[in-house]
């Protein structure tokens, strides 16, 4: 730490950081735009100018960047000396030259960091009189809106989108003065982290597209803390609510999960919310006859004269709630709950959950994936199964060139400078996946194999590392060569992290992954494995123990069942369809509870119509074992109402209401705090509904908020008094308390002169560090002191099988994952059905891109557009998980594929 001087005050900082950074955490305010905390400084906007000043004999100074400069013992600056403060107001005044006087119809008015830097530089009247520059926008796909003449042109983001993030087709173009940020066409931007752009441009050149489409002030906007339920990394979101409608979802930063970022399926994925597919009403079926709406009484009478007769068992869900999973398991009883996942996903699960629990290797969250200086990925697709990781690990490979730079005393933040330091020097990644991803690009090596292979190849790497990890037998030559050399650049690394997880479906590929860790762990390294599990709550739902879904098909098909009880979860998705039309067919009565009309809730007798994460409260687990609180920002329109509180009413009506009751989420919480030790911590993840600040509410409301009247003004005139919340320390208002806050009860991110997202730098410790208080979360597994014995089962190599191939699963970012696919926006994005092959099986075959072709599997012929992918191995196909109909969950299997010459019967797939 260093002293300096701002302003005539005495200040620590920490030495070496720039001054902006230093002066920002202080809490001084100095206007930028080109900065950023997880990008670093380029000096690009000059905007953040300030006076230094070279001893107490200095009286005229000198202006600096201060993004620029690094803070020194004994450095005096002022923020506002006058030459200073002019030097930034012209600044602003030649920026604002060819900005547009749009702010009245502009997306971002009312939380623009450009508005906010102009006020605070004191620049409020306008002397250029002249013509402004024009340009013409570009479509760039359904997510964002451009518009070009509000750039000011700080860079932020092709920086962003090209360093950052990896993307290729997005540039600067300039000639003299106009300099212009788009594609080199119209075109959709193909970075799956492009909607940050909506954040990361400090005016209004990229903006939602989605909220866009409805026109909403930020100040009209509901907020409320939130967790995004499209894959199991527990990103930090705030949802806004406008009109009854989710309008959109922005990041909320959590330093030790997403930081500032999202990625496009988190950010826009949530129009399933608003869909046309949710289920409104109870639904009940008498006979033969079609589904009708009923009132929530009859509803309620129905279930429970059904759940009376006994025999009733119940299937949770991945993508429900801690809470409305055990108000199940509660109803139906311990013995009779099931985790309603697939059979392979049962399996591979608790694997993980006992490699976390009984191994040394700490589950890694994403700061501390971002920090490791060697990575192993295998098996997992990273950016489509686990997106927000694969920006993670883009930033990993960076740490070799931060060690350059620290030789060379370079500041870190000093970005250009830094990268032009490493120049192609990175931190090794390493990626064994059965074909390429998306990260190959800034890997140091890639090997595409099928998955036994993969996973030998992860058990001869544990194996060079430990001498006691077993041998792997006939290990081919090029696979031990490079066993050995990821081997020695894991033994290297300070901070090794192996990332693995249920993608290939393969509990060899989790074991070989164990191994490596743990070899690293006993050979004296700090190694960290980051498990990547399906979705939102898949870790939460193994942690409670359940049944697996087969023994659940099997107990209807004994006739021990009289009703099926299914919660947020469509089981056409989990298994053979077969198998769950069977089951279907057997057992007397269905009842689900689900916000989408699936087809599961379609083959119901009873449906209740549940509520989304936008009109409930609850806990997931993310794959870290990091438990978080989402909390409801939508009022949810009767008789929708949460899941657990449907279960809950379902016991009462039945007479049996738990003991003691539960009025409110707090008692659910409790309650499954006390049943299951390893989920006690889960009660800390966020205060208490009891929860007041100076005995006021938290308001979810800006204190702008406008036309709550006009909002009703076609049903009445007169002011109706906000709902009632007794689940949440929330109020529906914009009355209550809004200040310094624990971090999971932040709903938006404002501060006075700070309307824009920056405002996020008034809330923590340091700017970039972590909120003040903690970032929201607590984790619920802790690595064991011992490692346990090596796995040993090692499967033999892959061999190829005459006229059959070995269909594995693919995954797309958009179109895999259950809910996002229907948000209008993402369904743009998601691509039709295909078979995947390498060229070589294709030749064989005779068939070429875009050729039809018909997969025999588990006697199903279904018909696929043939895609070529030259990282597939021979021998191995695949088909997309989630797009694929029927087939989609018997994978991976042994299949026959006809050309599509031949005669063929196809069946046509559900879900499409």
């Amino acid at each position: 730490m260093v002293k300096i001087e701002v302003d005539g005050g005495a200040y620590e900082v920490e030495a070496g950081q720039n001054l902006l950074h230093a002066c920002l955490s202080l809490g001084f305010d100095i206007p930028y735009f080109c900065w950023h905390p997880a990008m670093g400084s380029v000096g690009a906007c000059r905007q953040c100018a300030v006076k230094q000043f070279h001893g107490a004999d200095d009286r005229s100074g000198r202006i600096v960047m201060s993004c620029m400069t690094p803070a020194a013992d004994g450095m005096q600056i002022s923020i506002a000396d006058p030459e200073a403060a002019a030097f930034r107001a012209s600044i602003i005044e030649w920026l604002m030259t060819n900005h547009p006087h749009d702010c009245p119809v502009c997306e971002e008015g009312g939380e623009c960091h450009l508005q906010d830097m102009t006020l605070m530089s004191g620049h409020i009247y306008r002397r250029y009189r002249f013509k402004k520059r024009t340009f013409r926008n570009q479509y760039l796909g359904p997510f964002l809106t451009h518009e070009m003449n509000r750039c000011i042109a700080c860079y932020r983001c092709v920086r962003f989108y090209r360093n950052y993030a990896g993307g290729r087709d997005f540039e600067v173009f300039a000639i003299h003065r106009n300099v212009y940020f788009g594609r080199y066409e119209d075109g959709v931007l193909e970075n799956e982290f492009s909607g940050n752009l909506a954040e990361i441009c400090p005016t209004g050149v990229f903006d939602d597209k989605t909220l866009s489409d409805f026109y909403n002030r930020k100040w009209d906007l509901r907020s409320a803390p939130s967790v995004c339920v499209h894959c199991a990394l527990g990103c930090s979101t705030s949802v806004n609510e406008r009109f009854g409608k989710v309008r959109r979802i922005l990041n909320r930063y959590n330093g030790a999960v997403n930081g500032y970022f999202l990625c496009d399926r988190g950010r826009f994925g949530y129009g399933f919310v608003n869909s046309d597919r949710r289920v409104r009403d109870p639904l009940l079926r008498q006979g033969a006859d079609a589904a009708e709406p009923v009132s929530k009484e009859d509803a309620l009478r129905h279930a429970a004269m059904l759940l009376g007769r006994g025999g009733a068992i119940g299937i949770g869900s991945p993508r429900a709630s801690i809470e409305a999973n055990f108000a199940l398991r509660t109803l139906v009883g311990a013995d009779r709950f099931y985790l309603g996942v697939s059979d392979s996903d049962h399996h591979l699960l608790t694997l993980l959950l006992a490699i976390l629990r009984s191994g040394p290797a700490r589950a890694a969250s994403l700061r501390d994936a971002e920090e490791a200086d060697a990575v192993l990925v295998l098996g997992e697709d990273v950016p489509n199964t686990a997106p927000r990781l694969a920006l993670t690990l883009r930033q990993a490979v960076r740490q070799k060139g931060f060690e350059i730079a620290d030789k060379l005393k370079i500041e870190r933040w000093q970005d250009d400078a830094v990268r032009v330091a490493a120049g192609v020097e990175r931190s090794p990644l390493f990626i064994a996946t059965p074909d390429e991803t998306r990260i190959d690009d800034v890997a140091a090596r890639t090997f595409h194999a099928a998955p036994d292979d993969l996973a030998r190849l992860g058990f001869a790497i544990a194996h060079e590392i430990d001498g006691a990890a077993p041998t792997v037998p006939s290990l081919e030559p090029e696979a031990g060569a490079l066993a050995r050399e990821i081997a020695e650049a894991l033994g290297k690394a300070e901070r090794p992290l192996i990332v693995a997880g249920t993608g290939c479906a393969s509990a060899a590929i989790i074991q070989a992954a164990a191994n490596v860790a743990w070899a690293l762990c006993r050979t004296g390294h700090a190694a960290a494995l980051c498990p990547v599990v399906p979705e939102c709550n898949s870790l939460g739902l193994a942690l409670m123990e359940g049944g697996a879904l087969a023994d659940a098909f099997a107990a209807v098909e004994a006739g021990e069942v009289d009703t099926l009880v299914v919660l947020e979860n469509d089981l056409y998705r989990r298994a053979d369809p077969a198998a769950v039309e069977r089951c279907l067919r057997q057992v007397r009565h269905l009842a689900v509870i689900d916000h989408l009309l699936t087809d599961t809730a379609r083959a119901a007798e009873t449906v209740l119509p549940a509520g989304t994460f936008a009109e409930a409260d609850g806990t997931l687990v993310s794959n870290e074992g990091r438990a978080q609180r989402f909390f409801q920002v939508l009022v949810p329109e009767n008789p929708v109402q949460e899941s657990w509180r449907w279960l809950h009413d379902t016991m009462r009506a039945l007479g049996r209401p738990p003991e003691p009751d539960w009025t409110r989420l707090d008692d659910v919480t409790e309650a499954c705090a006390a049943a299951f030790p390893g989920l006690a911590p889960i009660r800390e993840a966020a205060p208490s509904a009891d929860y007041r600040v100076a005995g006021s509410k938290v308001r979810r409301e800006p204190h702008r908020y406008s036309g709550r009247t006009a909002v009703h003004a076609a049903e009445t005139v007169r002011e109706p008094p906000p709902p009632d919340d007794p689940d949440t320390p929330f109020s529906y208002s914009m009355e209550g308390y809004y200040g310094p806050l624990p971090a999971a009860l932040i709903p938006y991110f404002w501060a006075p002169s700070w309307n824009s997202v920056q405002s996020v730098n008034k809330f923590q410790e340091e700017v970039g560090g972590p909120l003040r208080g903690g970032d929201p979360g607590v984790r619920l597994i802790e690595p064991a002191s011992d490692a346990p014995a090596y796995f040993a089962e090692i499967p033999p190599a892959f061999a190829v099988r005459q006229g059959e191939w070995l269909v594995l699963p693919l995954y797309e970012i958009f179109g895999s994952e259950e809910l996002s696919r229907w948000a209008p926006a993402v369904a743009e994005r998601v691509p039709a059905p295909y078979l995947a092959l390498n060229r070589s099986d294709a030749a064989k075959l005779g068939i070429e891109e875009g050729a039809m072709i018909a997969l025999e599997l588990a006697g199903t012929l279904r018909r696929f557009p043939v895609r070529l992918r030259p990282g597939l191995p021979t021998g191995v196909a695949g088909i997309v998980a989630g797009l694929s109909g029927p087939v989609g969950a018997q994978l991976p299997a042994w299949g026959r594929l006809v050309p599509a010459a031949d005669p063929v019967t196809v069946v046509a797939p559900r879900h499409e």
